[in-house]
């Protein structure tokens, strides 16, 4: 499937557009203001919504299985939220978790 060009470049344009002004009105505009107490509380939680976003689609869709759930990458994920909810350390989670997904991979193959 080919992209047209001038759709391609329209769309490149408008997201760095939209990139800019969205930087701008934090840095710019309000940069040398205090945020408001209730802004602050929810961008507190923006760093932990990142990496669930990030994985999720990999362990539900995973491209190496041609987007068909299998039981290693369920499991590793079911094991690094139990392991982050248990120890409360993010480190330890990641690698129970790597540990399962590679360690189901190898003998499941």
């Amino acid at each position: 499937m080919k992209i047209d060009p001038v759709t391609l470049w329209t769309v490149i344009i408008g997201l760095a557009i939209g990139s800019f002004v969205l930087r701008f009105v934090f840095i710019g505009l309000v940069g040398d203001r205090p945020l408001p107490p209730w802004l602050l509380r929810h961008l507190r939680y923006t760093a932990v919504a990142i990496l669930p976003a990030l994985v999720t689609p990999l362990v539900i869709w995973p491209a190496a299985t041609g987007g068909t759930p299998d039981l290693p990458r369920m499991a590793a994920a079911a094991t690094t939220l139990a392991v982050g909810l248990w120890t409360k350390n993010v480190l330890a989670a990641i690698a129970a978790g790597a540990a399962t997904l590679y360690g189901l991979l190898y003998l499941f193959g």
